[in-house]
């Protein structure tokens, strides 16, 4: 009756839906010490208020309850629980193996000017739920935000509407720096960019928009 399976009702809320204390729970549901349950229990209690910590921020949450646990122990009992960190999964800013390459131009550069060069990012932002994805153009030069838009999904359309939105907004810029992402470097953000005579700068670098 109770099942880890369900995402919208953590287990906490089914064993007060079906009467069960969480603790018996989690003794008939594993052979784990005592001490392992009380550790399981709290680990629940922690992953129902932030769904998106992992195994190493579970940890640290377990000390501040008095509970000095190693990470490879809480990863064992979060498998066995049936929950995981909602989390982006690796590699986010891999390029398409088919993408153009282009230099990176900022290596000398003094700026001097707005709209002398552009940066654009992704970062992630946390929800009950899992993630949302955001996009945001800035000068670099007064480091202001110049165009930003939420996505659900890591797509390359809510990456060139912002830069569409910016060109509308303000004037093009020189160089337009990015990641060497497959969103920054998909054939209708770059052609964009081409088409506007701005020089393209591709780094592997963040910009720290996290």
């Amino acid at each position: 009756m109770i099942t880890h399976e369900n995402k919208d009702i953590s287990i906490t809320r089914q064993c007060e839906l079906v009467g069960l204390n969480r603790s018996s729970y989690y003794k008939s549901a594993s052979s784990e010490n005592s001490q392992n349950q009380v550790i399981m229990s709290k680990i629940e209690e922690i992953y129902t208020k932030h769904p998106y910590y992992g195994s190493r921020r579970i940890v640290v949450e377990l000390t501040k309850y008095g509970l000095v646990v190693n990470r490879k122990r809480v990863s064992r009992l979060m498998n066995l629980m049936g929950i995981q960190g909602i989390a982006p999964g690796p590699a986010t800013s891999e390029p398409h193996p088919k993408s153009r390459k282009y230099p990176y131009l900022l290596k000398d550069i003094r700026l001097e000017r707005a709209n002398q060069v552009w940066s654009s990012d992704i970062t992630y932002l946390p929800t009950v739920k899992g993630f949302m994805y955001l996009v945001a153009i800035i000068d670099n030069y007064s480091r202001s935000i110049l165009s930003y838009e939420l996505s659900n999904t890591m797509d390359t359309d809510f990456c060139v509407r912002t830069l569409k939105k910016a060109l509308l907004k303000y004037r093009k810029p020189e160089i337009f720096n990015t990641d060497q992402g497959s969103q920054f470097t998909s054939n209708d953000f770059i052609e964009i960019l081409k088409n506007g005579g701005i020089s393209i700068s591709l780094t592997q670098l963040r910009f720290g928009m996290q």
